[in-house]
């Protein structure tokens, strides 16, 4: 179990945000922290302490009037630390080698895979073949639907069919190096973990899996060890004091 970074962007800005509340019309967001640094600020920090395997997101839509200003946030953020994080949000198999060639060690991968509510598995097996299994992180973010858990995509926007268990990571695992799961419902809340989730995860075996979403102090840390079977890997976002929260980031970043 390790820390693991993130630089999330939306209208070319570093930001926390409430994860459930993006909107790609007027690419609105319920802000908790604007950056007055730039991405590549925060990778350099990243690449001095040695923290690595953490992920750049863009939170615009391709379409969106700011993606090109989130884009250029991404790959700066990559030119300041080759190598030593992933990018997602967008991604499909035009622009992922672009992001590998800039320095990016993986590619996270949401809707080109789970695209008009279901699972695409030529998608899956097409990207797979173009990059190659060691450079594929699938974002398995979700949100409830009555007792169970749905991969969300579009930022987070439209849920899938695709159910949240432990017989989808078995499935999947043959097609990626790793996978990522915002837990949606709490994101930018720092309220506390999802409990249900983090114990999904904590029943893999043989997996690298991080999770993000809720977590706002240490002793929620302590609970996600515990359910998690100190096998799962942790992203902290607003609760960090170097996005305005209240946990300290060396703190965070020395946690096991």
């Amino acid at each position: 179990m390790k820390f693991r970074p993130c630089i999330d962007i939306h209208n070319g800005c570093v930001k926390q945000i409430v994860g459930g509340s993006l909107q790609d019309t007027g690419d609105k967001a319920k802000e908790n922290f604007v950056a007055e640094q730039d991405a590549g600020y925060y990778a350099n920090m990243y690449k001095e302490l040695g923290i690595s395997g953490g992920h750049i997101i863009l939170l615009n839509d391709v379409n969106s009037p700011y993606y090109d200003m989130t884009k250029e946030q991404a790959l700066l953020a990559l030119e300041a630390y080759r190598g030593g994080m992933q990018v997602g949000g967008g991604v499909d198999p035009k622009n992922a080698m672009g992001y590998l060639d800039a320095g990016a060690t993986h590619v996270i991968v949401t809707s080109y895979v789970f695209n008009d509510g279901h699972i695409n598995m030529d998608n899956l097996r097409f990207l797979n073949n173009k990059v190659g299994k060691e450079h594929i992180v699938l974002d398995l973010s979700c949100k409830k639907q009555g007792d169970k858990y749905y991969v969300a995509t579009n930022r987070w926007q439209k849920l899938t069919d695709v159910e949240i268990n432990e017989k989808l990571f078995y499935e999947l695992e043959k097609y990626c190096d790793e996978f990522l799961v915002h837990a949606v419902d709490v994101e930018g809340k720092a309220k506390g973990i999802e409990e249900d989730v983090a114990k999904i995860l904590g029943n893999l075996d043989g997996m690298k899996v991080t999770y993000a979403g809720g977590i706002g102090s240490f002793s929620d840390l302590d609970k996600l060890k515990e359910i998690g079977q100190n096998k799962v890997d942790f992203t902290v976002g607003s609760a960090l004091d170097i996005f305005g929260g209240n946990m300290n980031f060396n703190k965070v970043c020395a946690y096991r």
